[in-house]
C-alpha cells in the first residue's frame, strides 16, 4: 500500500516549502492524505481485511496529531493545507 516514488515525489515538491523540505508538516499530512485515500479504496473492495483497517486508523491518528500540532503553531499555514486537501475537521 506504499506510495510509488513518482507520486510521492510529486506529493513532497507541491507541498514543500524549499526545494530540500521533505520533514515539514504540510508535507507529511499531504502523503498521509494520499496513503489514507488509497487505502480506504483498498478496503471498499475488501471489505474484510481487518489489519488493513487498523493501518488505516492509525494512519488518521497520526495525521489529526499533525494537524493539531500545525493549529497551535501556524493557524493559517494550518487552514491552507486542509483547503488545499480537502480535510474536514
Amino acid at each position: 500500500m506504499a506510495l510509488d516514488s513518482a507520486k510521492k515525489s510529486e506529493i513532497i515538491s507541491k507541498f514543500a516549502r524549499n526545494e530540500r523540505d521533505t520533514g515539514s508538516p504540510e508535507v507529511q499530512i499531504a502523503l498521509l492524505t494520499e496513503r489514507i485515500k488509497n487505502l480506504t479504496e483498498h478496503l471498499k473492495i475488501n471489505k474484510k481485511d481487518h489489519s488493513s483497517r487498523l493501518g488505516l486508523l492509525k494512519l488518521v491518528g497520526q495525521r489529526r496529531r499533525l494537524l493539531r500540532y500545525l493549529r497551535k503553531k501556524d493557524f493559517d499555514r494550518y487552514t491552507q493545507i486542509k483547503e488545499t486537501l480537502g480535510i474536514r475537521n
